[in-house]
């Protein structure tokens, strides 16, 4: 995992955002092949043109099983997983619909993750180890106002790969966690904070893959925050006030 030329990525969520930034990087660092699955590829058909012996577009799902077992019966030569996708409701857990929001969040951000890792898990066995990287948020480790159940579905994945990075350090498999701060994506327009480009956070998470981290914090928000969590869990929670959406500004 030290050297990604020599790598072949399955990347979900690669249509926008950091995923989108991820693939752009990937292909910059002279990656062997890249799957890039979204639930739509016509957004990643400019890449898929650009580079047609190295870029397989997937039409993923990542909440249905039936989509999960197609790709990774297609892309049995995997040798990193890269779990990006993920949705913010940016919905308090007061509002009526915050039930109907954080299965969705739960079912995308942290389901998700589980099924493609497990599913994923044999193939990067079968091909020396291998490894795994999915996208947290720096709010998996202090909840955010306003976004409470994102929040929580996010530190469901910092949990979910704690585990993960035990049961497959056996099999020789790297487990990396990113947790970004606020990022200037379309996701992330409602908030009020200064944001860091997706493609210096992408190149940070790649330098941090290349260096076998467990946990990648690529932006200066997040790792003064990480700073201050070491420290002080209180004045982290305050710190987090700050990142309100716009409208509850």
């Amino acid at each position: 995992m030290t050297n990604l030329t020599d790598s072949t990525v399955f990347l979900t969520g690669s249509n926008r955002g950091i995923g989108r930034a991820l693939a752009e990087a990937l292909l910059r660092a002279g990656v062997l092949k890249l799957y890039a699955a979204a639930r739509d590829t016509a957004a990643i058909a400019d890449l898929t043109a650009a580079h047609p012996d190295r870029v397989i577009p997937v039409t993923l799902d990542v909440t249905k099983a039936a989509d999960i077992a197609q790709a990774v019966a297609a892309a049995k030569d995997t040798t990193l997983l890269i779990n990006n996708a993920g949705v913010a409701g940016f919905t308090s857990s007061m509002s009526e619909n915050a039930v109907e929001k954080a299965r969705f969040e739960i079912d995308v951000n942290y389901i998700a993750p589980l099924a493609l890792t497990q599913a994923f898990a044999p193939v990067l066995k079968a091909n020396g180890g291998g490894g795994v990287v999915s996208v947290s948020s720096i709010a998996a480790l202090s909840n955010f106002p306003v976004l409470g159940t994102y929040s929580a579905s996010k530190a469901a994945v910092h949990s979910l790969m704690q585990a993960f990075r035990a049961e497959l350090a056996a099999q020789g498999t790297y487990v990396g966690t990113v947790y970004p701060g606020p990022v200037d994506t379309d996701m992330a327009a409602g908030l009020e904070s200064e944001k860091t480009p997706a493609a210096d956070v992408a190149q940070a998470i790649l330098d941090g893959i290349a260096a076998k981290q467990a946990e990648i914090f690529p932006d200066a928000a997040s790792q003064g925050m990480i700073a201050v969590h070491d420290k002080d869990r209180h004045e982290l929670e305050a710190m987090t006030g700050s990142f309100l959406p716009a409208a509850q500004a």
